[in-house]
Parts: structure tokens; sequence; C-alpha cells
């Protein structure tokens, strides 16, 4: 089979090389799916470019990149269902803690982490779902309902936010997003009742002034950044999801405002999730898909041969939705 690997960390076109290997076999409990999208996110980039913290070194002595993917079960190890093969699935963890992630024509993995889809939902589609998907829909759904709530969701634009406007517009929330200027209209297309510059200087005072009652939840991408402006608008036990802080992974806190709000800080690492977190979520992504509520947004779409390129551009930053490549 094809794949794209790497064994050392690097930049991206000097370290990822196409490789051929064995097309792989399940083991009981397992499925191979043939894969038709990769999804790229900077967690893999960052992960190839040697850029976590306290790692020197790759886990394994060759990886295929990319923890999701779509495609079709052709193969079921003993234990699994035969009536899977030929389903359509989305994959999520793909390369969590293995070797071998979705960058390549096969992937076989434990027959939970690929997710049956239903065929009105794109192969495109649940190539996105993975991190960005399950993400914003953890981040939204791990609490309380949010029928009648606000909510403020940070980077409106990006792969995840972009997924968490939807989700909370479906779920009867008043959304509140921020985003670059240029994206105010995508955003706002995506379901967000008002969308606010990032970077304006009066930003507090401008989500306080549309919602007098403070936040009922925030989906944070900028934690770090954000903390101070967040004690002030949130309400009272109101609950902070946060996923990223890459701009400020240190933060000061302003601990006695979030101590007389109660705020809850709640950290989201998806490849964490417990069995049945991950199925609320999946559910939650399906069931907003089905009503056409749910359309991820798909920055662009790169041919097998240019994973570098999709690595170069997603390290440069303003993606405005999923980055996918076709297998």
């Amino acid at each position: 089979m094809r794949a794209i690997a790497y064994d050392q960390f690097g930049p991206a076109r000097e370290v990822l090389k196409s490789v051929d290997l064995e097309e792989p076999k399940p083991k009981d409990g397992e499925v191979v799916v043939n894969l038709s999208y990769s999804g790229v996110n900077p967690s893999d980039v960052k992960a190839r470019a040697g850029l976590r913290p306290g790692v020197t070194k790759p886990a394994f002595q060759m990886i295929i990149p990319h923890s999701d993917g779509s495609g079709v079960i052709i193969s079921a190890g003993d234990g699994v269902d035969k009536a899977r093969i030929g389903q359509r699935v989305w994959v999520w963890n793909g390369q969590w803690a293995r070797a071998f992630g979705t960058m390549a024509e096969y992937i076989v993995l434990p027959d939970a982490q690929a997710v049956a889809m239903p065929d009105e939902i794109s192969m495109e589609a649940g190539a996105a779902f993975g991190i960005p998907g399950l993400t914003a829909a953890h981040c939204l759904f791990a609490g309380s309902d949010l029928e009648d709530k606000t909510v403020l969701v940070s980077g409106g634009a990006g792969a995840v936010g972009h997924i968490a406007v939807q989700l909370a517009k479906w779920a009867g929330a008043s959304v509140i997003a921020t985003a670059s200027c240029k994206n105010h209209s995508k955003v706002r297309s995506a379901g967000a009742d008002c969308v606010l510059d990032y970077g304006s200087a009066t930003l507090t005072e401008d989500i306080k002034a549309l919602c007098t009652t403070g936040i009922d939840r925030a989906v944070e991408l900028e934690f770090g950044m954000n903390a101070g402006m967040l004690a002030e608008v949130m309400k009272p036990m109101g609950t902070i999801a946060a996923y990223g802080s890459a701009l400020d992974m240190f933060p000061a806190l302003p601990f006695s405002q979030y101590l007389f709000k109660a705020l809850t800080i709640d950290i989201s690492l998806i490849y964490l999730l417990e069995a049945d977190a991950r199925k609320k979520a999946i559910k939650v992504l399906h069931s907003a898909s089905l009503a056409g509520a749910l359309r991820p947004e798909i920055d662009q779409i790169y041919d097998f041969q240019d994973c570098a390129q999709a690595h170069d551009d997603i390290l440069q930053g303003g993606r405005t939705g999923a980055s996918l490549i076709r297998i």
C-alpha cells in the first residue's frame, strides 16, 4: 500500500517520505479500512515537527501520521460482525499512541474506532469528524442542555469553531463568536447571532453589552490569551470549555474573579475521551448532520503527493476549516 511516513522530526518536506508497505491484516476485534480521505490537524503537524514539549524523538521507528479519516471497511477480524464489511466509516485516534495513522491507502484499527457513517454524510465530512468534530461536540454537550443558553465560541471560523457554532445553534443556544473581520460573514452564515473581532480592544465590553447576564458556556481556542476576558464575561457558575492555548501555554489567571463566580474550567483533550462521552459526541455529530444543521467547512483538499504542503500550510495558520488529503 502507498503511505507517507517519517522516522525523524523535522521540516515536512525533509522528513515526510513516500513508502510502500504491505496491506495490513486485521487481528481479533479489528477492521481494515480502505481510506478515501485523511484529515490533517495541527496536532499532527506539531508531532511531526517535534514541537511537543519534552518529546525529543518519535515514539516509533516509523510513523504514518494523522488521526482522522474516512473510507470503507474491507475486512474484519474474529469477533467483529462480518456485516461491517462494506460499511462507510469515519475513524478517530488513528495515530494516537499508535505508529500507523490515516496517511495511507489502508488502516487497521480496533472495531470501535471505525464509526459507521450514514449515507447522507459525505466522506469529506466524515474525515473532519475526528478531532475537530468530536472536540466541538464534547466542549458543547459535556454539560447541561444548551437551549436558551448563551454560548461564546472563540475562533468561529476555524475547523473546531465553525462546527461549534453550527452545533450550538442547532441545540437552541444564542451564539456569540469571535473571528477575524474577513471571516465574519462566514461565521454568521454558520448560525452565529453576532460575530466580533477577536483582536478588538473593546472585545470584553462588546460581549458584556451583547449579553448582560453573562455567558453560560464558552468554547475556547486560546485560553491563556483570553483568561482575563472570560473572567469578566462569564455568568456565575458558567463553564469554560478550553481545548487550546497555543499562544500562551503558561497563563496567569485572575483567580479571585474565577473563584467568586465559581467558574468551571473544563479542559478537553479529545484523544482521551471515555467511551460514554465519545458516544454522546458521535451521536450529536450524526444527529445534527442528518437534520441538515451541520456541514463541516473544508479549507482545502490536497492530493496524496502534497502531504508536505498541507503540513506547511497548517503550520502557517489562518485556515478556515478542515484540511483533507485525498487518498
